[in-house]
């Protein structure tokens, strides 16, 4: 390369750098500040049973619960679930993206090479009229947009911003499926539960149906003993079939969820195992702390700012674009000769492109990012309202049904006190055996509500702490 050459191609760059440099801190549109909502002060639903205001372990909540086989399941979950496989895939198109709109900061340098023979026409003049020519051509050249009004700024923090809100959405991901795992395997021992009333029931009344059975061969009572008794039994034995069933779709719904085949878990959770119960305390914090945890409300902020930045991306249409075009080649009819310095050529300058008439596609395109702006704000909105009202129903229906449960307790000893106390006044004779079927339906229903009532409780719990936006932490 000669000195002029090199000279002048110095001077291009010394002024493509400060056309970068002096333009770096324009950028048109507007600015992103975060919103500020209004967030009540306390929770309305009074903190009762064992619920109080504290920092709350959300990162890993299932712990509470003190259930080795429900921690195991949720880290399985946490490693191999398909969704949290998919959230996380979507986060690698976003940072692939927002590299993509990054890369829009440099220069772009090209190289090419070509050879051709050709033959011109007659009808030019000499020296190429008519004769045959080898032409070789090799170089480099390069483009570079001086970011003067902010449009790949814009566009780069848009990326960003998408990105996080990406991130966030997987953190979302998360916390449902933790919360779904948790909410399956609480139902599924809940299922063991009841599986095991019944059978208990089946027992007690299949005790009922020999008494009556014994009492009518010595002539003590009637036929009609011996059917009720009998029609008491196979009514409970028909309820048995449906709950196994329930258990069979949990446990199936459990070996998805953790990404395996639904009959994966079948020789791990078919042993019965006691309904994880609440702690004695549990912490919720304040509302103000959901806007901190919930990856869904970050997630719609992010979004906000993202479709904020896209205003300053369409507005810098309007304005001039500005770039810094170069070539550096060798040409040659003779091969030899390409590399020599008779046959270098370059060029090297500023080029300015400026749609002076769209048709008003620009501005309209300003107003639909505004509208879409507009949008990702109310979506913000309403996502922290519907966060707040998950959070109070979960607290209402877990004080409310705590309060149910208590009463299901006491409700279901009495019931089998009442059993034992009217099964000896039957076998004495002192009562009939209408009082003994009352008893022991009264029995089934109580203690099988009983059983469904402790899951909802742990379920509400749960539900809780997946409303606060647990099971990750930053």
């Amino acid at each position: 390369m000669t000195a002029p050459l090199r000279k002048r191609l110095t001077s291009a760059a010394a002024l493509a750098l400060a056309l970068a440099i002096g333009t770096a801190g324009c950028a048109v549109g507007p600015n992103y500040t975060a919103p500020d909502p209004r967030m009540p002060d306390a929770w309305h639903q009074d903190l009762v049973r064992g619920l109080d205001r504290g920092e709350a372990n959300l990162q890993t909540w299932w712990t509470l619960l003190d259930d080795p086989v429900l921690t195991r399941l949720i880290d399985q979950a946490a490693r191999h679930n398909l969704g949290l496989q998919g959230a996380a895939a979507r986060v690698a198109e976003a940072r692939a993206r927002r590299g993509v709109a990054r890369g829009a900061w440099f220069p772009t340098l090209g190289a090419a090479f070509s050879y051709a023979r050709s033959q011109f026409s007659q009808e030019l003049a000499p020296p190429l009229g008519g004769n045959a020519n080898d032409v070789f051509s090799t170089g480099v050249d390069s483009s570079w947009e001086i970011d003067i009004f902010g449009r790949i700024r814009r566009s780069v923090e848009s990326a960003d911003a998408s990105l996080e809100a990406t991130v966030e959405d997987y953190r979302d991901v998360m916390v449902t499926v933790l919360a779904e795992v948790a909410l399956t395997y609480v139902d599924a021992r809940t299922q063991q539960e009841r599986i095991r009333y019944t059978e208990q029931n089946i027992e007690t009344q299949r005790g009922s149906l020999d008494l009556t059975r014994a009492r009518f061969k010595a002539g003590l009572v009637g036929e009609l003993d011996v059917q009720q008794a009998l029609e008491n039994l196979s009514s409970t034995e028909a309820f048995l079939p449906q709950l196994e069933a329930a258990l069979s779709r949990s446990i199936h719904a459990l070996g998805v969820l953790l990404g395996e085949h639904p009959n994966a878990l079948f020789a791990e959770l078919t042993p019965p195992g006691p309904i994880p119960l609440p702690p004695d305390e549990i912490l919720v914090g304040v509302p103000t702390d959901v806007l901190r945890q919930r990856p869904d409300i970050r997630a719609a902020e992010r979004s906000l700012s993202a479709s904020t930045a896209r205003i300053g991306a369409a507005t810098a249409d309007l304005y001039p674009r500005l770039s810094l075009l170069g070539t550096f080649a060798f040409d040659a009819l003779d091969a030899a000769k390409l590399f020599t310095g008779d046959a270098s050529a370059f060029s090297v300058g500023p080029s300015i492109r400026w749609n002076l008439f769209d048709g008003g596609r620009v501005r309209a395109n300003i107003d639909a990012e505004d509208a879409i702006t507009q949008q990702a704000l109310v979506v913000y909105e309403q996502t922290i309202l519907d966060a707040l009202l998950e959070v109070e129903d979960a607290m209402v229906d877990y004080a409310r049904e705590s309060e149910r449960m208590d009463a299901l307790e006491r409700s279901a000893a009495a019931a089998e006190a009442a059993v034992n106390l009217v099964t000896t006044l039957y076998r004495t004779g002192l009562t009939d055996f209408q009082n003994v079927l009352d008893t022991e339906r009264s029995q089934f229903v109580r203690q099988d509500e009983l059983a469904n009532s402790q899951g909802v409780v742990t379920q509400n719990l749960i539900r809780i702490y997946k409303s606060l936006g647990g099971g990750w932490s930053p």
